[in-house]
C-alpha cells in the first residue's frame, strides 16, 4: 500500500459510507430543526398551560420571532412573568412606610452597648 492510496476507494464500502454519512447529517439536520421548533414553542405551550390571559398575544409573539428574534425573547418574559403578581409587588414597594430613622438607630446603639 502506498502513501497515495485511499482505503475503500472505487468500491462498494465508499458508496455505503457514503449513505450512511448522508443518513447521518439529515437526521442531525431533522433533530436540530425539531429542537429548535420544540425550544421556539415553549412560551405558547406555558401560556395555554398556565391559561394565560394573553395567550393569543403570546402566540402571535412568538410566530413573529422567528424572523425578529427579540420579539420571541419579549414573548418569554410575557409568559413566564405573571404580570399581576409583578405589578402588586411593585405596588407595595411604593406603599411601604419608611421607618423612622432615629428608631432605628436607638435600637442598633441598644444592641451594641
Amino acid at each position: 500500500m502506498s502513501l497515495f492510496s485511499m482505503p475503500f476507494v472505487d468500491s462498494g464500502v465508499d458508496t455505503a459510507l457514503h449513505g450512511v454519512a448522508a443518513v447521518v447529517m439529515v437526521l442531525s439536520v431533522a433533530a436540530a430543526a425539531f429542537g429548535f421548533w420544540k425550544i421556539h414553542e415553549m412560551p405558547i405551550n406555558k401560556a395555554h398551560k398556565e391559561q394565560h390571559h394573553q395567550i393569543g398575544l403570546i402566540t402571535a409573539l412568538t410566530w413573529i420571532g422567528f424572523i425578529w428574534h427579540w420579539v420571541w425573547v419579549i414573548a418569554v418574559m410575557v409568559a413566564f412573568v405573571d404580570g399581576e403578581k409583578a405589578l402588586r409587588r411593585i405596588r407595595d414597594v411604593w406603599r411601604e412606610k419608611e421607618p423612622n430613622i432615629e428608631q432605628v438607630t436607638t435600637t442598633e446603639e441598644k444592641n451594641n452597648a
